[in-house]
């Protein structure tokens, strides 16, 4: 039967979310049930694509990213594929008629990672469109389930936040990014002389994104906004961690948020959501 193919699909993006991410997968666990699956659909498409640029160094991953692109949208119009990731995806872009462009603009960011090493402005806000915002655009057509009012007035919002969650992995990956795989996405921002700051213009422009994204948190259908503010929670305790250190630390640690004070963030998100007090 059709339908365990799709399950089994399903599961193995699942499976790829939990294993690679525990703060969204914990914070997916949070949705509403109706809302987990198809989102799970969408973060394990995007791993396995930040996978092929990210880690596949003893392989040609110029060629292995456009074979991923072109299987992705084959996937897409015939509404199958072998690759289960790929036809899971493919289900939830169908069923909910995501925009191919943002499929489109997310490629074209990863590509920028196979030979892309500075950015100025524009690059840099190009960027972060492709490999962060048009995911939370992904997400919120699922979120909104077709209402295209409830969409555009959301979407400024959904997009504050995936570049807040981009630019703080940004500050988290600095070591990795800088000196492993030679990248520096912040514009003007010179990593061998990286001063307080720098590090400070950098984090009010975090801030503000964490602030309008928050406006549209509160606005979110009730069966997200749970899951969603989780999410936001837990990357806005990273950032505060972030902001407590020199620059000089970030350089030399990924930073992270042990699981015991992600517990204690979800905790304190549940009694917030009681007391109706987002």
């Amino acid at each position: 039967m059709i339908s365990l193919f799709h399950d089994v699909s399903q599961e193995c993006s699942k499976i790829t979310t939990e294993r690679y991410s525990t703060s969204f997968s914990s914070a997916i666990r949070m949705l509403h049930a109706d809302l987990r699956t198809p989102i799970y659909n969408i973060y394990g498409f995007v791993r396995f694509a930040d996978e092929i640029v990210d880690t596949f160094h003893d392989h040609a991953k110029d060629d292995l990213l456009a074979r991923f692109k072109a299987e992705t949208y084959l996937a897409i119009e015939q509404g199958i594929s072998l690759n289960p990731i790929l036809h899971s995806f493919q289900i939830t872009v169908n069923q909910y008629n995501i925009d191919h462009d943002l499929i489109e603009a997310f490629f074209k960011s990863m590509e920028f990672d196979l030979s892309k090493q500075e950015y100025d402005q524009a690059g840099y806000e190009e960027y972060i469109y492709g490999s962060a915002e048009v995911v939370g655009l992904m997400c919120l057509y699922v979120f909104c389930d077709g209402k295209k009012d409830q969409y555009d007035e959301l979407m400024p919002h959904a997009r504050s936040l995936g570049a807040a969650f981009q630019k703080v992995n940004f500050l988290r990956d600095v070591k990795a990014d800088y000196h492993t795989l030679n990248r520096m996405y912040f514009p003007g921002v010179d990593f061998s002389n990286f001063t307080p700051r720098m590090k400070a213009e950098i984090e009010e422009d975090i801030a503000k994104d964490f602030r309008h994204a928050y406006e549209g948190i509160v606005k979110l259908p009730l069966k997200a906004r749970f899951g969603v503010y989780v999410a936001y929670k837990y990357y806005l305790s990273l950032f505060r961690k972030i902001k407590q250190m020199c620059p000089s630390r970030i350089l030399e640690e990924r930073i992270r948020i042990p699981n015991y004070a992600k517990a204690w963030v979800a905790a304190k998100a549940v009694i917030r959501t009681q007391l109706n007090i987002l």
